[in-house]
């Protein structure tokens, strides 16, 4: 009896002995940026637990604006061992209830693309200098209005190593071009009624004649805004939230995120 008390004793000894390196410890911060004189929102999240420079992700809100659930995605990334930087593409304060007002915002912000790609190059720069950021591993996902404009930067030759969308607009006034090495992952409803099938054709015709890396992956039953908890509050047709496809869609993510930044060390 007193060997077996003598032997749990020390392994209890030896697992306060481990080092608190295997302990997540998520960072977050908010930051206020600017691009030409438009003050816009950012919020940082990071495992400080880490040492290191590791990859860093842009996170690009829905038409809502920069609120909770992109915020949530950036914690998300932290976990699983990135910098994550939820921009903003509206400008500060301006985050939408009802979608008369997403209208509004999405249709300012993308009034013209050098106002769109400066909004973007601004949050990019600032997460680029982050000291734990390795500056040549930077991915873009997007959600929603997000996934139209990582698309955007992606067919505008921003060099990116991973591009992914979730329930993401996938047409556009631009085409991609040849010579792009970013993965792109687009990661969709199948019964999303505002992206339908027929974009989803166009959209891999575009890559394929760019030769560009893409994947589509289709969640059955996943509406529009299927990775926001709150997409069945906003009263809009179509709209719903989908915790199997919000769960699959980003281990595919992680996946991908992993084989991209791994090829690259």
């Amino acid at each position: 009896m007193h060997t077996r008390l003598a032997i749990l004793l020390r392994a209890c000894l030896l697992l306060l002995a481990i080092p608190s390196l295997t302990r997540a410890e998520i960072k977050t911060q908010e930051l206020e940026y600017k691009q030409g004189d438009t003050a816009l929102q950012g919020f940082v999240a990071w495992d400080d637990s880490i040492k290191g420079k590791r990859p860093g992700v842009l996170v690009v809100h829905e038409w809502w604006g920069h609120n909770q659930h992109s915020r949530d995605q950036a914690v998300r990334l932290a976990k699983a061992g990135y910098v994550a930087f939820a921009l903003d593409m509206f400008g500060k304060g301006k985050v939408a209830t009802h979608p008369d007002d997403a209208k509004k915002f999405v249709a300012e912000a993308t009034s013209n693309f050098p106002l769109e790609k400066a909004r973007f190059e601004a949050a990019l720069a600032q997460l680029k200098k982050r000291p734990e950021v390795d500056a040549k591993k930077i991915a873009a996902i997007g959600y929603c209005f997000g996934g139209a404009v990582v698309l955007d930067m992606l067919r505008s030759g921003e060099q990116l190593g991973l591009v992914a969308t979730f329930h993401g607009a996938l047409g556009s006034k631009l085409k991609a071009k040849p010579g792009s090495k970013a993965r792109v992952l687009i990661l969709h409803g199948k019964d999303d009624p505002m992206i339908p099938p027929e974009q989803v054709a166009a959209f891999k015709q575009e890559m394929d004649a760019a030769k560009v890396r893409y994947e589509v992956i289709e969640y059955p039953g996943a509406k529009h805004g299927f990775t926001n908890p709150a997409a069945d509050k906003a009263g809009v047709p179509g709209l719903a939230y989908n915790a199997k496809a919000d769960e699959a869609s980003f281990a595919a993510l992680r996946k991908g995120l992993e084989e991209e930044f791994a090829a690259k060390r």
